[in-house]
């Protein structure tokens, strides 16, 4: 049995640190290590060097979502990429090198690497990634954790002196370390070697990620620190700005609030923004791309049209970049409640809205952009109720001693996720593709949509695009059947995509299909439309309304033209890292890239090479930028010609 460490068992110097954690555990190392930003890269890779260089040595390590930089996966790519990499991470940034390796398959046979959500689409290729995925759901993730003889947890942390002595904080990563530790003391198992690696960048969060010093049995505080990861501000499109704005009437003021990540998410804040600040405007928006009024009957019924008054609360796993517009839009600042407004609710049936105190906004991890971590820092600062970091199992569910509280909190409760597909009836694939292959992971997707179903007056609310490129050119997002669903279809409830939303609580069959067609594209609708007739689903006498054959792409460039002209609907809603060079660049890229995915593409590709149009002033420095102003060799050459063509297209 190891015994607890002495507080004062301190270090500065990584490898050091390594040496006595590999001294003490011996051969055989079973590592937790928190998700995303909470992992302490340098002191993982330093024992994963140990690994390599001692054969007899092994490690597996629990983890997930391990964060790397970008990688181009073709010479153009790389020509964009890797000057802005290293400008935006800074080059002394670190990766995890074990999820390096494992992405180029070359980890070493004594070290394995068991994730339960991976970065999105970065392993799909790694056949050890994909064997040693563990399918969980996010509150599972700790009492799974317990039985696997984990002997070392180690965990990037904030450090304060106080009066009473060092304090530690959690900061981004109290999401599963807490809930692990309770549970493994509960079981009465040997309490792993608990290791705290200081960050001086990162956010000091107090309350529930706050925690004394002999928490942690060892503490190293290098004398360098590698920069924390930060997500770069990426753009929004036309389809995704018009699937922001149906989703936003869907939220009621005075309500809760949860979303993910990603450029849908980054719509429907920009949508909320703009429905508080601007509300003639939305409107106008709204009437433009629903002409016939649906959208605005089923907001009327279970969301709204006007500005946020009381404001929202936000519960959510993920504490992202969103939280920090709405909370500075003036929309994110409804307050939790203490025990004395929970016995005040209960005598009078409801939670009233003037408490004092109490969170805005409670999470169980944070990830997101250097502004956040700035804005987090500040508003604990100033305002140290404000933001409540806490385990998983008090934001992912409401089971437990804080069920009721919890439920109140969460009245009016939105909870807003992405998906890849959805079938006609409302089976939802949201991580892995149809051959089993992981793209991401469950994470605390089917949580919030379960816990949506328990709350009265809850809804979960499901995102996507319907239509992707894929090698047939454009395909459906919205299937007859999926064979992998990471939402069963008993749990349907609202389904958004560009074209509208379906409202599939308490539907037939036949009705949710009805209502799934209403939100397709109009290239795909009659195909869904059979099949579904051909399975006896939909009645053979059903006929598709004109109005949905108007769901085209340009018709969402139509309804929208005027505000994206206006600078209402800005390519990048939240500011942009890349310069205005690179801004240019991105469109033209991506169509290369999409186009050289088919065969239809590349015949395209072929077309703008022999006829590349007409020169455009910003050609030349955009050459520049991407270093081909003076190519010289013929790849340099053919480079320059498609980017050239890229850069013409009207």
């Amino acid at each position: 049995m190891i015994s607890p460490m002495l507080p004062e068992q301190r270090f500065t110097d990584t490898d050091a640190c390594a040496r006595f954690i590999a001294e003490r555990l011996g051969a055989d190392l079973r590592v937790a290590a928190p998700l995303g930003l909470g992992k302490p890269h340098g002191l993982l890779n330093t024992l994963y060097g140990l690994m390599q260089a001692d054969t007899w040595r092994s490690m597996t390590l629990y983890t997930a979502l391990s964060l790397t930089r970008p990688r181009a996966k073709s010479t153009l790519e790389a020509r964009f990429l890797d000057p802005f990499v290293e400008r935006h991470f800074g080059a002394d940034y670190v990766d995890p090198q074990y999820a390096v390796d494992q992405m180029h398959g070359t980890l070493p046979p004594n070290v394995a690497v068991h994730e339960f959500y991976m970065q999105s689409g970065a392993l799909l290729h790694s056949a050890s990634a994909q064997r040693n995925y563990i399918s969980q759901n996010y509150t599972h993730v700790a009492r799974d954790l317990v039985v696997q003889d984990i002997n070392l947890l180690v965990q990037l942390v904030a450090r304060r002196e106080t009066p009473a002595g060092v304090h530690y904080s959690l900061s981004c990563n109290p999401d599963l370390t807490l809930d692990f530790l309770d549970r493994v003391k509960a079981a009465g198992k040997v309490r792993p070697l608990c290791v705290a690696v200081v960050h001086p960048s990162l956010p000091y969060i107090t309350g529930a990620a706050e925690v004394p010093q002999n928490f942690f049995d060892v503490e190293l505080a290098p004398v360098a620190s590698p920069p924390l990861f930060a997500l770069p501000k990426m753009p929004v499109d036309t389809a995704e700005y018009a699937l922001g704005l149906h989703a936003s009437t869907l939220v009621k003021d005075g309500g809760c609030l949860q979303i993910g990540i990603g450029a849908l998410s980054d719509a429907l804040v920009k949508g909320l923004l703009l429905r508080h600040q601007d509300n003639t405007a939305w409107r106008k928006m709204l009437v433009a791309l629903d002409p016939h009024g649906a959208t605005h009957r089923l907001a009327e019924r279970i969301g709204g049209l006007g500005v946020f008054k009381t404001g929202l609360y936000g519960c959510s796993e993920m504490v992202l970049d969103g939280f920090m517009h709405l909370a500075k839009g003036g929309i994110l600042k409804r307050r939790s409640w203490d025990n004395l407004a929970l016995e005040r609710a209960a005598a009078g049936g409801r939670l009233p809205d003037d408490v004092p105190g109490g969170h805005y906004l409670r999470g169980a991890f944070f990830l997101g952009t250097r502004e956040l971590y700035d804005w987090l820092d500040t508003t604990v600062g100033s305002d140290v109720d404000a933001i409540d970091m806490c385990p998983v199992s008090n934001v992912n569910q409401l089971y437990g001693d804080h069920q009721s509280l919890a439920m109140l909190q969460r009245r009016g409760a939105r909870f807003f996720n992405t998906c890849m597909m959805s079938t006609l009836l409302g089976a939802a694939a949201s991580e892995t593709l149809e051959d089993g292959h992981v793209v991401s992971g469950v994470g605390g997707q089917y949580n919030f949509v379960a816990m949506a179903h328990e709350l009265p007056d809850g809804r979960s609310v499901l995102l996507q695009r319907a239509t992707r490129y894929g090698r047939n050119g454009v395909e459906t997002n919205i299937r007859w059947h999926y064979a992998q669903n990471t939402i069963p279809r008993h749990l349907r409830d609202i389904v958004v995509t560009e074209y509208g939303v379906a409202d599939l609580r308490g539907k037939s069959d036949s009705e949710c299909i009805e209502a799934m067609l209403a939100i397709s594209d109009a290239r795909f609708v009659d195909a869904l439309a059979a099949e579904a007739k051909a399975h006896g689903k939909l009645a053979a006498d059903f006929k598709i309304p004109e109005a949905w054959r108007k769901h085209r792409p340009e018709t969402l460039h139509e309804a929208l033209a005027k505000p994206i002209h206006k600078g209402l609907l800005p390519t990048f809603p939240f500011g942009s890292d890349f310069t205005e060079v690179e801004r240019r660049l991105l469109p033209a890229l991506g169509w290369l890239q999409s186009s050289s995915a088919t065969w239809k593409g590349r015949w395209q590709l072929l077309k703008a090479l022999c006829k590349p149009g007409q020169a455009k002033a910003e050609e030349a420095a955009a050459l520049e930028r991407m270093q081909l102003s003076a190519a010289t060799s013929l790849s340099d050459r053919l480079q320059r010609r498609l980017l050239q063509a890229a850069l013409r297209r009207p």
